[in-house]
């Protein structure tokens, strides 16, 4: 078995919040490995740029309509007959004291970090079990599996654990029938979010990177080689797991 297992040929992806970051990188790999790819963002100025980079096709998407996520897939395999992959990545953090956190400041983080990969799971999910396969592979974090400190985020933590649930659940009722669902967990990764902490805090930037083993950030080009693993056919007996990308920060 060669390389080949590693081909996304002639594949359509969806990745959602793909228009920088972690999400651009994985749209990027899952082009470079053959896949056509459909960049899912609601900003369309960054939208329409990382479509053109990989090119791809934009997809106006706010994954928290689930309407909108329905009329957006149903568009997918309206253009293209498919849809293989699907990377749902679309997300957010509010570092805020629990004490202080309004209704709607917890309602945003879950209704984008959960309820938005719900939706386009559910969404994907439907086309797939209806053509017999499929890889789906939400992006969750080592916050769903640790409470990061001392930053307070409690509604992002709580959020991306229930990610990590919801794939392993998805996995479970879908695997029969040819779907595969994973999660990845990135640790600290060098997004423009991050650098703008390391600007502002670096003490604190400092002490994130003396507890991770690696002693340094991961890069978003970093994981989208995890994608694609999880997107071919070199993963075809791999489902229902979390795939920790962190620098070995969870391990202490």
């Amino acid at each position: 078995m060669g390389t080949e297992v590693f081909s996304l040929q002639d594949k359509v992806a969806l990745v959602t919040g793909a228009g920088q970051g972690i999400g651009l990188e994985i749209a990027k790999s899952l082009r470079s490995a053959g896949a056509h790819v459909v960049i899912g963002e609601i900003n369309p100025e960054t939208g329409k740029a990382a479509a053109e980079q990989v090119e791809g096709e934009f997809l106006p998407l706010d994954v928290t309509n689930s309407a909108e996520v329905a009329a957006g897939i149903a568009r997918i395999v309206a253009d293209h007959g498919r849809l293989d992959i699907s990377v749902h990545n679309a997300g957010m953090v509010r570092n805020e004291p629990a004490e202080e956190m309004s209704d709607e400041s917890w309602r945003k983080v879950i209704g984008l970090n959960l309820d938005g990969v719900f939706y386009c799971s559910r969404e994907a999910g439907k086309q797939m079990l209806a053509q017999g396969f499929g890889s789906i592979i939400n992006i969750a974090s080592m916050s769903g599996m640790i409470s990061n400190h001392p930053q307070p985020q409690a509604s992002y933590n709580s959020s991306k654990a229930a990610v990590i649930m919801l794939t392993k659940s998805l996995a479970g009722e879908w695997g029969r029938r040819g779907v595969r669902v994973n999660s990845i967990s990135p640790g600290y990764t060098a997004t423009d979010l991050l650098q703008g902490v390391r600007d502002k805090d670096p003490e604190l930037f400092d002490g994130w990177m003396e507890q991770t083993p690696m002693g340094r950030a991961g890069t978003p080009q970093e994981l989208g080689p995890v994608a694609v693993f999880l997107a071919s056919e070199a993963s075809s007996f791999v489902t229902g797991s979390n795939v920790v990308a962190d620098g070995g920060f969870t391990i202490w």
